[in-house]
């Protein structure tokens, strides 16, 4: 890993540790198949207090591990940074599956290409 490849990943990092600066905000939140491999990372904007999403971006990998990817790490960074956001909330893990409920599977089932997800408390 380069130090530029580094210097976004770390940037990411310290700006959440900073914890609420203001809006807007961005949430970064990690899926994978299982606890050990992110294959998607979802960032979403919210502009002010009491709003929806406004924005929504994800970012796929099946080959490398998205946390570490220097090219997602990369266009995360511009992502926040053109939108303005001054403060970021992270998942310090993976917490789900990658795949959507209702979109890639059924409502209300089991995805059926992860099932190292079904039955756990993703929060615990």
């Amino acid at each position: 890993m380069t130090l530029k490849d580094r210097w976004y990943r770390d940037k990411l990092k310290k700006k959440a540790k900073k914890g609420f600066q203001g809006y807007p905000l961005a949430t970064v939140a990690f899926y994978g198949p299982d606890d050990k491999r992110a294959t998607k990372v979802s960032v979403a904007i919210i502009v002010d207090e009491g709003n929806e999403v406004s924005l929504l971006e994800r970012w796929l990998s099946d080959s490398v591990d998205v946390r570490v990817d220097p090219q997602i790490n990369e266009s995360i960074v511009h992502f926040i940074e053109h939108h303005g956001v001054r403060s970021i909330a992270a998942t310090d893990r993976i917490i789900g599956c990658p795949h959507e409920e209702g979109i890639d599977y059924p409502e209300g089932e089991i995805c059926p290409a992860c099932s190292f997800w079904a039955g756990r408390d993703r929060w615990a």
